[in-house]
């Protein structure tokens, strides 16, 4: 009879006493894991005892001898055969003592996503993030299951980890994500504080934020940011520009924020159609000797100024050399007017001539 049979011979019974190991291997790699186990449970192998158990589906027991053998490769194949057994509760006992060897983490994870088990893996990683062994492969891993997965998850956990998370690797995955507020919180902690400006400004729904926004853009390298703030403020939050220009007077130019928002005036005037605001902004332009700024408002304004008013202003201010492109072009359309109406009049009297209508002759007698 063979072994594991009912009877053994007598040097059969030498044979597995003097090597139940080479036995015990042989019973497993023929498929005798009955055998296998009787053997392996007499010399505690425990490693090949567990390797065993998890080919009779005796999982528990598995784990139990993983925990014996203390071994990584021994928890990754009974962590594994748990995985393939939809033994999910006993596969985190195993995968928690595999995930704290991060040469060992991305194996563990590509089994579990291979076979479509998301959530379990994002759980095994959470119940591991409070292990003394918790490394920053971990951490950013979980951030990264996170961005795909459970969004709405994910900036608590940075949050309270981001200083233990490979910050680009979760940057890039949060951008691919569209993860516009998590972004600018990373930039914000990576310093790269003009990324997380611009971030903010191109989706402002998402990702701003009025107290993060000030302290942000106080610190940005890039001084040009500072004035797409102040357009993105007027565009989007203009009742709030004050804010914005006590946090920036240090780093503009005046100079440049003046005539910045003389433009927008400008602009709001000439949308307003409003003729006494545009008089008045003109007006302060030179009250103010913005010399430019008067000369482009009289084209941006063009249609609600009086030239009257503005020949007055140009005179009295020695201006008349900066005024004299608006007067040409006044002129211009006077004469266009001026010729169009010569023009309908000369049409006008043309058709009076051809239907004027005929005299009437009469003879002697009363008839026509």
């Amino acid at each position: 009879m063979g072994v594991g049979g009912p009877c053994l011979s007598v040097m059969q019974i030498k044979v597995v006493r003097s090597k139940p190991h080479q036995v015990g291997d042989r019973c497993y790699e023929e498929g005798m894991y009955e055998a296998a186990k009787l053997l392996y449970s007499n010399v505690s192998n425990f490693a090949r005892l567990a390797s065993t158990l998890v080919h009779l589906g005796e999982y528990q027991a598995a784990v139990d001898n993983s925990r014996k053998a203390s071994s990584t490769r021994t928890w990754k194949e009974v962590c594994f055969a748990c995985v393939d057994g939809q033994e999910f509760p006993l596969a985190q006992l195993c995968g928690l003592h595999i995930v704290i060897h991060a040469d060992e983490l991305e194996e563990l994870m590509c089994y579990y996503q291979d076979r479509g088990y998301f959530e379990e893996l994002i759980l095994l990683l959470e119940a591991a993030l409070g292990l003394e062994q918790a490394h920053m492969g971990m951490f950013t891993e979980l951030a990264i299951l996170y961005s795909k997965f459970k969004p709405q998850k994910m900036l608590e956990h940075l949050e309270l980890f981001w200083s233990r998370v490979n910050i680009p690797k979760v940057l890039k995955a949060a951008e691919q994500a569209h993860l516009w507020a998590e972004l600018v919180f990373l930039y914000d902690k990576y310093e790269e504080y003009d990324n997380a400006v611009l971030t903010m400004m191109s989706h402002p729904t998402e990702a701003w934020k009025g107290g993060q926004f000030k302290d942000l853009i106080a610190k940005v390298a890039n001084v040009e940011l500072c004035y797409r703030a102040l357009q993105f403020y007027l565009d989007y939050k203009p009742l709030l520009i004050n804010d914005l220009l006590l946090v920036l007077s240090s780093r503009l130019d005046h100079t440049r924020t003046v005539s910045f928002f003389s433009k927008d005036a400008m602009q709001h005037a000439a949308e307003s159609q409003d003729a006494e605001l545009a008089q008045k902004l003109l007006q302060w332009f030179l009250e103010e000797d913005k010399r430019e700024c008067f000369t482009a408002a009289l084209f941006t304004c063009y249609d609600l100024l009086r030239p009257d008013v503005v020949l007055e202003l140009a005179w009295r201010h020695n201006l008349m050399n900066l005024a004299m492109p608006y007067f040409i072009q006044v002129m211009r359309e006077y004469l266009s007017k001026v010729d169009k109406l010569d023009a309908l009049e000369s049409l006008c009297k043309q058709e009076e001539h051809v239907t004027e209508p005929a005299p009437l002759m009469f003879d002697f007698d009363g008839h026509e």
